[in-house]
């Protein structure tokens, strides 16, 4: 796809251009969006969110870097502003910047699909899911975060720390009852 063309046109106004552009970035941006929210119909709200910023803005992408990843960090910033502003998410979005039991290197051996992971990902709370979402999803480093949500760097690694123990210790017990289950014997 031609994405310089296709900017080209939806910045002239074209509905054909728009409407293309949309339906090609739509369903992995949706994704995105489930991913730092707790149901599909407050992903779809960010998503829509999302898109009417890309199209007032769309004059601001310069041509540097894919297009995908610029649409990404709308959707990314529009997804912690949701966060930020929905009643429901307020009282799970806090960070706490206390010190943790050093967190295991060690990776639990369980097989897992994707998608298993991201249901437990999106089981954690809030504050943790959007932390860990940020810096092992996305790619942000934890000033970079800590900027976004407006913490600091230490309450950042440190809810990154929580959110992965956590995880860690779902995917061991997952792995026990796994394995308990194999070893029944009728």
């Amino acid at each position: 796809m031609d994405y310089h063309r296709l900017v080209k046109e939806c910045l002239k106004g074209r509905p054909e251009a728009q409407r293309q552009l949309y339906e090609h970035f739509a369903e992995g941006m949706l994704g995105i969006c489930y991913r730092y929210t707790k149901s599909m119909t407050d992903a779809e709200d960010v998503l829509q969110e999302g898109f009417i910023k890309v199209f007032k803005h769309l004059d601001q992408y310069k041509f540097e870097g894919e297009l995908g990843g610029w649409i990404r960090r709308i959707m990314v910033n529009t997804a912690l502003n949701y966060l930020k502003k929905n009643s429901r998410y307020q009282t799970d979005l806090a960070y706490f910047d206390t010190s943790l039991h050093p967190v295991s290197a060690d990776n639990p051996e369980v097989k897992l699909l994707a998608k298993d992971l991201a249901e437990l990902i999106r089981q954690l709370p809030t504050g943790y899911q959007t932390i860990f979402n940020l810096h092992a999803v996305e790619g942000f480093s934890h000033v970079e975060i800590g900027k976004m949500l407006g913490i600091n760097e230490g309450t950042s690694r440190s809810q990154y720390a929580r959110a992965r123990a956590l995880l860690i210790t779902w995917l061991r017990k997952q792995n026990m009852e796994t394995k308990n289950e194999t070893y029944v014997r009728p």
